[in-house]
């Protein structure tokens, strides 16, 4: 564990002038040894207070007890002797209006479960054994990268309801996604928050876990087993909002602190929160140092930044807005901070990675500060979007939006994407992913299973959203669990196994990784067949020489011995075709993989191919050597 920095004038000063990235080893509660006795030390920001007292179970919640004294540049501080480890405690600040609440700490690092809001003295060990994972994680731009989007409290629960403790998950969840192949998880409501329906997006604890299912040191278990399975975690993280009750950051000395003054600036309508004030350095080094306590002291491999469109808007989703010194949207001091949040994480935790969600075509959002925003990866939310409209259309009507398939190609190098699927995808009326595909229950399924084909064979990372991997028919419901008995029944067990075989090929052949965010990842074989809405590329990697060609009819009609250009002689082999029956197809047999010599596609040589219903064919030269770079 951090021993804590004195809360002197040049701690203080460098928190004030943006040189502590660590702020949460100055202020919060930190048990500590002064003039030989023990006790806690507690230190908070509310430079606007006339009076802060801290209280909790070691004084009877009695404001009179222990005051805090006024320290430099609007800090306050005390040592309470009779502070131990485990007890509950808040601050109680007075505004400059008279009015006094009790608030929860803003670096505190275990809370009581909601609805309480005490925040507890936590000070306890944990021995990791995660040495040789820790050396070695990288940001894997030239590795597979696979993610499991999981929503711990609804992934599964206890038989009596509640949830379930973050020991027991790590087994049952590492071993789930090893099974499955997914090189990572991906894990939404993690942070300490109120309210179980904002899913954890509106989070008052940004340096704990949530208490609902176990103590931080369970929480640092979970992260442990699963690099021992070698499994990454990746967290999603909300540095662009943050709720409006009282407990928590709103109005914290009782005058806007972490939040902007201005409503037009400083409010989302549309999510009812504050916004974080970027102008301030006491709190961009409160949202760098939560970045840093999770990937530093929690083993985190990687933070998804939530929303970050809402972040560099000024005009977003609001008619009233305050332009920049400039005149223009964008808000120049959130970008800031986002240059700085990568500069520091890729500097003090080297190998994670930052994943932007961020909807608009705002440039530079992978490319290293100072020209770029610094972020590894983006979500690529044109080709979730052009991709879902086009399977959900019927396939009669799918030749009318041809392009819709191939028009990612035209930009998926400007940045480094994620191809996300997410939970956004499958709630509010959206559906399921499975039922968002046309026609009658098979055919849905066949949709689905081409869908999932192309998602993970077309370049960028994978990511989806727990329960699609078996085609859950209901959308996500974040109040019970899933419905695992599904998961064993024929039709959505054969997704399942569609999923596990897809991560197989994703980790094992590097042309499918390699060369994700590089041009020389995909070449376009046949992209114009609008009629018969069928496409064929090849994926490649440029250094080993491996390729496969991948083959979809999008249509419920079967084409026999359809013509597909090849770029080599010899025979074939079938890597997978979406049709096969343990998948929940029909099985259609290949009767000859021999490429003929006649030229097609613009290229030296063609295969002629039965192409399934809704499906999707992969297949690769007979013979190769593949090298798997998957680590």
């Amino acid at each position: 564990m951090s021993e804590a920095l004195p809360l002197d004038h040049g701690h203080l000063q460098k928190l004030v002038t943006a040189d502590l990235v660590r702020p949460d080893h100055l202020l919060g509660a930190h048990v500590v040894t002064e003039n030989g006795v023990e006790g806690v030390r507690f230190g908070v920001w509310a430079p606007n207070a006339h009076h802060v007292s801290v209280v909790g179970d070691f004084n009877g919640y009695n404001g009179f007890d222990n005051p805090m004294q006024r320290l430099d540049f609007g800090f306050w501080g005390a040592f309470v002797p009779s502070a131990r480890h485990g007890q509950r405690y808040k601050f109680r600040v007075t505004g400059p209006d008279g009015r006094t609440e009790d608030k929860m700490d803003p670096y505190g690092t275990f809370f009581e479960v909601r609805p309480a809001t005490a925040s507890i003295v936590w000070d306890q060990p944990f021995t990791w054994s995660d040495d040789g994972w820790m050396a070695h994680r990288s940001a894997g731009f030239d590795r597979p990268v696979s993610i499991y989007e999981v929503h711990l409290p609804s992934w599964a629960r206890r038989d009596d309801g509640w949830f379930m403790n973050y020991r027991d998950l790590a087994h049952r969840l590492g071993e789930y996604v090893q099974f499955l192949g997914y090189t990572h998880v991906e894990l939404l409501g993690v942070m300490e928050h109120p309210f179980d329906g904002s899913w954890g997006y509106q989070v008052t604890g940004y340096y704990a876990p949530t208490s609902r299912m176990g103590s931080p040191e369970d929480f640092k278990y979970l992260v442990n087993h699963l690099h021992s399975l070698g499994i990454g975690v990746i967290l999603d993280w909300v540095p662009g909002h943050f709720p409006t009750d009282s407990a928590g950051l709103a109005k914290f000395d009782g005058t806007p602190l972490f939040e902007y003054a201005d409503p037009r600036k400083g409010f989302h309508q549309d999510w009812n929160t504050y916004i974080f004030d970027y102008g301030r350095n006491e709190v961009v080094m409160f949202l760098i140092g939560s970045a840093l306590k999770w990937l530093q002291d929690f083993h985190v491999d990687g933070l998804r930044v939530d929303a970050v469109a809402s972040m560099l808007y000024l005009d977003f989703s609001r008619t009233e807005w305050i332009p920049n010194v400039h005149g223009g949207r964008e808000n120049l001091e959130a970008i800031a901070f986002l240059k700085r949040l990568n500069e520091v994480v890729h500097h003090m935790a080297p190998g994670c990675m930052i994943v932007a969600e961020e909807s608009t075509s705002f440039p530079g959002v992978t490319t290293p500060s100072p020209f770029g925003l610094g972020f590894d990866y983006k979500w690529a939310m044109g080709w979730m979007n052009d991709n879902l409209g086009y399977f959900e259309k019927d396939p009669l009507w799918r030749k009318h939006h041809h392009h819709a398939l191939t028009f990612f190609n035209v930009y998926r190098t400007s940045e480094n994407y994620v191809l996300a699927i997410s939970h956004d995808e499958v709630v509010h009326l959206k559906k399921s992913m499975v039922m968002k595909m046309p026609g009658d229950w098979y055919a849905q399924r066949a949709g689905y299973r081409a869908f999932l084909a192309l998602m993970w064979a077309t370049p960028g990372k994978k990511l989806l959203f727990m329960g699609q991997e078996f085609a859950q028919p209901t959308e996500w419901n974040h109040d019970v669990s899933l419905p695992w008995h599904l998961a064993d029944q024929p039709d959505h067990r054969g997704v399942l196994n569609l999923v596990r075989r897809l991560n197989g090929l994703y980790r094992t052949r590097p042309d499918w990784h390699v060369a994700d965010t590089k041009e020389e990842g995909m070449l376009w074989v046949n992209a114009d067949d609008v009629e018969n809405s069928v496409y064929a590329f090849i994926r490649r990697d440029p250094v080993g020489g491996a390729w496969s060609v991948v083959v979809a009819n999008l249509t419920p009609v079967y084409r026999d011995v359809y013509p597909v250009g090849v770029p080599q002689g010899g025979a074939y082999r079938l890597l997978l075709s979406t049709d096969d029956g343990e998948f929940g197809g029909f099985g259609t047999q290949q009767p000859d993989l021999t490429a003929r010599e006649e030229g097609w596609h613009g290229q030296t040589h063609h295969l002629r191919l039965n192409l399934p219903p809704n499906s999707v064919l992969v297949l690769a030269p007979t013979g190769e050597t593949i090298v798997s770079d998957d680590r």
